[in-house]
């Protein structure tokens, strides 16, 4: 015959488990409403592209040059196209944490700064594409939605 004993190890065991539980029922339970808040970011950016339309040069580097016409700084990307792929498409100003962006000569990345800009592609040292451009100035709103109350 088993005479049964209580231990302190059975009733703390005990103890820790309903709180457990207390807490999971707490964390599930239906919080109060609140407002919802939305938050945008904007930033212009631009797709300069060059093509060999027939091919012609096999593999070629493209550089891409934009200028900022009211600063007067240049940035740069080089992009290698191979052969059989004719052309690329770069996108203006490119994320300093690609492996490829636009920088100045010292290394300045480029940034989504308004005004007006222009732009050229050269190929063995020549301008075989250009052109001029704006960037917008932008501007972002915060819209918080309160929650009706019933």
């Amino acid at each position: 015959m088993r005479i049964s004993t209580s231990s302190p190890f059975h009733h703390l065991s005990s103890l820790l488990r309903g709180a457990g539980l207390l807490v999971a029922l707490w964390c599930l339970a239906p919080s109060e409403a609140h407002a919802q808040t939305w938050m945008v970011s904007t930033d212009p950016y631009l797709k300069l592209g060059v093509m060999d339309k027939f091919g012609q040069l096999g593999g070629y580097t493209a550089k891409f040059v934009v200028t900022n016409q009211t600063t007067g700084k240049e940035y740069i990307l080089v992009k290698q196209v191979a052969g059989g792929q004719n052309g690329v498409d770069v996108i203006f100003p490119s994320e300093p944490s690609e492996p490829d962006y636009f920088k100045t000569q010292t290394g300045e990345a480029a940034r989504a700064l308004p005004g007006r800009y222009s732009w050229e592609c050269q190929v063995g040292g020549k301008k075989v594409v250009g052109g001029k451009f704006s960037l917008p100035e932008t501007a972002n709103d915060v819209s918080v939605i309160e929650q009706k109350k019933p």
